[in-house]
Parts: C-alpha cells; sequence; structure tokens
C-alpha cells in the first residue's frame, strides 16, 4: 500500500494565507473513537491545514495516539501532526517514538515538556530522560531535521514561570532550538494574544504565533480550565455563560470564539487552533460562521 508522507507545516506558513487547525485527544474507549472520528468527518469538508491528537501523561495513550493519528490520516486525508512529551520517557524512547512517527507518515510534531504526572507538582525527568521541551526539540532537529517542530506558549504566563519575562525567555530557547511555530495555551481577551505576540517579537522571537482557542461548553469547564492554565475569565463571557441554559452554554461558548476568531485574524493572526475536544457542534459553529462572513 502506497504511505503518502506529510510536509512540513512550516511550508504552510511560508505562503502566507491564515492557517487552520483542530487538536483532538486520543479516546478512552471505542465508543469515543468513533465519536471522534464522526467529529474529524463533519470537520474535513473545512480542510484544515492541519489537525493535532494529544498524548498522555507518562506516555499512557501513546498507542492510541498513534492510531488515531493513522486514521486521521489514511481515512481523512489530515495533515496530522501528534503531540509528544517528555513525561516517563528515555531520550532513546524519544528517538523510537519519532521514527515510528516517521515511518507512518508523519513530518510534523507538537513537542512539549509535559506536566507532571498526577499527584505531583513538580518535573522530574526519568533517569536518561529530557528535562525541557527545549531539550526535546534539539532532539528532533538533530534527528529528524525535516519535521515540522510546533511549541506551546502561555499567553499568560506558564504557571511555573516567576513571571512573564523568564517565560518568554524560556521560550525563546525553545525557538532556538529549533521550533517553527508557537501555538498558544487558550485565552479568551484578544489583548492578550497581540500583547504575548509584541512581547514575543521584542525578546527576538519572530516565528509564527498561532492562537490556540477553546469553544466553552460550560462555565464550571472553563472556570477548571482557567484555573489550571491560569488564564483570565472576561467578567462578559462568564455572565453570559451563567445566564444562559445548559443547552445554550455551548453556543455561548462558540460564538464568543467566533467573535475572537473574527478579531484575530482581521488584527493580522497566522490562523487560529480550536482546541475542539473530539466535538464537532461548536466547531462547525465557528467554521460555518467564518464562511458566511467571506461570502
Amino acid at each position: 500500500m502506497y504511505m503518502s508522507i506529510g510536509r512540513s507545516i512550516k511550508e504552510r506558513f511560508e505562503q502566507g494565507k491564515p492557517l487552520f487547525s483542530v487538536e483532538f485527544f486520543p479516546p478512552k474507549d471505542d465508543a469515543g473513537g468513533e465519536r471522534m472520528l464522526k467529529t474529524a468527518s463533519q470537520i474535513q469538508p473545512h480542510q484544515p491545514d492541519f489537525v493535532s491528537i494529544t498524548y498522555g501523561a507518562g506516555g499512557g495513550t501513546r498507542a492510541t495516539t498513534m492510531r488515531y493519528a493513522r486514521l486521521l490520516k489514511e481515512e481523512h486525508g489530515f495533515e496530522v501532526m501528534p503531540h509528544l512529551t517528555c513525561v516517563g520517557h528515555t531520550r532513546d524512547d524519544l528517538l523510537e517514538i519519532l521514527e515510528e512517527f516517521a515511518q507512518a507518515g508523519f513530518r510534523n510534531v507538537m513537542a512539549l515538556r509535559g506536566d507532571p504526572p498526577k499527584g505531583e507538582t513538580t518535573f522530574k525527568p526519568v533517569p536518561g530522560g529530557l528535562s525541557y521541551g527545549s531539550d526535546l526539540v534539539a532532539l528532533i532537529r538533530e534527528n529528524f531535521p525535516d519535521f515540522g517542530i510546533g511549541v506551546g506558549g502561555y499567553p499568560e504566563k506558564h504557571p511555573e514561570a516567576k513571571d512573564m519575562d523568564s517565560d518568554l525567555d524560556h521560550l525563546k530557547i525553545k525557538v532556538d532550538a529549533g521550533a517553527d511555530f508557537i501555538t498558544t495555551q487558550l485565552f479568551f481577551d484578544n489583548p492578550v494574544y497581540f500583547d504575548f505576540v509584541s512581547r514575543c517579537r521584542n525578546h527576538g522571537i519572530e516565528i509564527p504565533v498561532l492562537p490556540g482557542l477553546l469553544p466553552v461548553l460550560s462555565i464550571g469547564q472553563v472556570r477548571r480550565f482557567c484555573t489550571m492554565c491560569e488564564a483570565g475569565l472576561p467578567s462578559a463571557l462568564e455572565q453570559s455563560l451563567e445566564a444562559a441554559s445548559d443547552d445554550e452554554q455551548p453556543v455561548v461558548g462558540a460564538d464568543w470564539a467566533l467573535h475572537q476568531t473574527k478579531e484575530l485574524l482581521a488584527g493580522g493572526a497566522p490562523g487560529y487552533h480550536l482546541y475542539a475536544l473530539n466535538k464537532s457542534a461548536s466547531t462547525l459553529r465557528i467554521l460555518e460562521g467564518l464562511q458566511a462572513n467571506r461570502g
């Protein structure tokens, strides 16, 4: 069987057109897998430039991530960017996984240090492992030079960073190690993104910064996420969600993200990345709203 080889996402950024991408996560069971693939089928006509699929703590979803990454590529024709983290892996483990990616035809990786395992507050590499996301970027760049490499950025500061300047210093190290683009953590206030990009440029970080957007599904969900990643929740969004019924809250969240996306693109963002959470309704509402805007 002929296996298609992917293209580096860096090339897509270089074309100068706004990119659109969607993030999936590995499902826990077959029913979740069916839902995820149904969502992928519904999004497919909108032709995302790439989709990403996350990676569980300690490599807990390694096989599932690979299985569904292949399905997204082979059955839906997506350019797929698997995530990879340092958690629980030696350097040799990581090289083995990267070789699996290459053999499967993937040419892009989201390189992340990863969060400490559940119940732990600090990140500790395993013996023979890597300590920082920048180490993983350097490992990929050295051994798989044709891979496109994405890294994460925190517009409102990484929770572990003492201040924004030190956080940007660490981001610059990742970029200098060979990253091609940055995808941001979720945010709900667009000036936060534009300020972050400006700060990046002042730190000598010139690669594209792709805004990551979460279409909120419920008030409880967004409060949890904002607490976890220390993102601000605008009072206007919070009040709209509180006033909405459970069924209406996803519509409120999608419309907020749609407004964000329009404003970001008008302001010169290089595209947008949707944290779809394997659900199609909110993502489709955003995509159709953008299409209507263009029409």
